[in-house]
């Protein structure tokens, strides 16, 4: 027993790279913990690891005293000089510990010691091996489903590829090769838990960078990506160096870059729009392939009144509203998307509450507040309903009539 557990020890630190001494440090506290176990704890116990020998070593130790209470910690003065002649009282020594199964003992707890320790220096070597590369993309294959999602085996170990990580339009199956992005590195008591997506905006970007050398050594930089994973995807891009066209260069010839990419994500179409540091001319870019008609832009309330022509403005919006969603999640600007004639109803309306405003000496704002949208509202509202109207008085009511009647074609 005694040179197989030293080779085994030597053998485990130096191939799973476990420091030798906390090796044994370990096995040492585990075999004491089973001998005091077996002697209820009521012994003053030591236990070595002989290098010499490679054995395992108990001791036990009692205290030189006048009368013994506890023979199993104590020792007369007189027992003891008959061991050893110099002894002292309150003076402690040690005996060896035969124990018929310390043997068993050390080989149960040193297998236990070991298993337990390759466990943890693995779970830390992953750890160490994986924390640095969140951002990278990688591959496994599919092993199972959980109430989490779906483990992908990496070979040393295992991911996770979450529910709300995954591609909606995605089905997986064992088996299936599946490549993912490092979302996540997780320390754990089961150890390291690396988290995967197939639908962050950031995968993409990673990909980009995998495909386009122009990304990958920063001619051209990607701004920002949004995504409605495994429909469509906006990525906005501006290159450093004039000649370098962003967008021909991410397409690739006949679009060997840019099909590439679709192909991961199984069809999601993939918009490339140029960036610009002038909101509205991105917002044009990013509202691509709608025409433009015109924009207004609120600074403070970082929004955008976008109008375009009426044939445009299902394309503008998109399906369910995507391109414009997109186009907002890209700029991080809200955008309301209107068109032509819509725009010159509000603005005719809007002149004409301004005359009634005039006329009245009441406050445009007020006649909106108090929920009326149009002339004609306010035409065949009660009396009584618009005196509801902030500032209006009876006599102003008579003013208000006199100025619809004008207003009347």
């Amino acid at each position: 027993m005694s040179l197989e557990l030293k080779k085994s020890i030597d053998h485990i630190s130096k191939e799973r790279r476990i420091d030798r001494d906390v090796l044994v440090d370990t096995l040492e506290e585990a075999v004491r913990a089973a001998v005091n176990k077996k002697f209820h704890n009521k012994l003053d116990i030591e236990v070595n690891f002989n290098e010499e020998t490679g054995d395992i070593e108990a001791h036990q130790f009692k205290v030189v005293v006048e009368e013994v209470e506890d023979p199993n910690t104590e020792i007369s003065l007189e027992e003891a000089r008959g061991i050893d002649a110099n002894v002292q009282l309150e003076d402690e020594l040690g005996f060896k510990l035969h124990v018929e199964d310390l043997g068993r003992i050390a080989a149960q707890s040193a297998k236990q010691v070991i298993i337990q320790r390759m466990r943890d220096a693995e779970q830390e070597i992953i750890y160490e091996e994986y924390k640095d590369r969140k951002g990278e993309i990688i591959s496994g294959i599919v092993q199972r489903r959980d109430r989490a999602g779906w483990i992908v085996n990496l070979g040393r170990t295992e991911a996770i590829l979450p529910k709300e990580e995954q591609v909606p339009k995605e089905h997986y199956k064992r088996g299936d090769r599946l490549q993912g992005y490092i979302l996540d590195v997780r320390k754990e008591g089961k150890g390291p838990q690396i988290v995967l997506s197939r639908s962050h905006p950031a995968y993409m970007e990673a990909l980009f960078r995998l495909e386009v050398p122009e990304v990958s050594d920063g001619t051209i930089k990607i701004m920002g990506v949004s995504r409605d994973p495994g429909y469509r995807a906006k990525v906005a891009l501006y290159s450093s160096d004039r000649d370098v066209d962003p967008v021909g260069a991410c397409v690739g010839v006949r679009g060997s870059r840019i099909n590439k990419i679709v192909q991961e994500f199984k069809g999601e179409k993939v918009d490339l729009v140029l960036w610009s540091p002038d909101i509205t001319t991105y917002a044009v870019n990013a509202l691509a392939p709608a025409r433009i008609s015109s924009i207004t832009v609120d600074e403070e309330e970082k929004s955008l009144e976008v109008v375009v022509p009426d044939n445009q403005h299902y394309l503008a919006i998109g399906k369910k509203g995507q391109n414009v969603k997109l186009a907002s999640k890209l700029l991080g600007w809200n955008i309301d998307v209107i068109t032509e004639s819509r725009y010159s109803e509000m603005h005719n309306v809007s002149r004409e509450f301004e005359q009634l405003s005039k006329i009245t000496d009441i406050p445009y704002e007020n006649f909106l507040h108090s929920g009326f949208e149009s002339i004609e509202e306010i035409q065949s509202a009660s009396d009584e309903q618009l005196l509801a109207i902030k500032g209006m008085t009876t006599d102003k009511i008579s003013e208000l009539k006199y100025a619809l009647s004008l207003l009347q074609p």
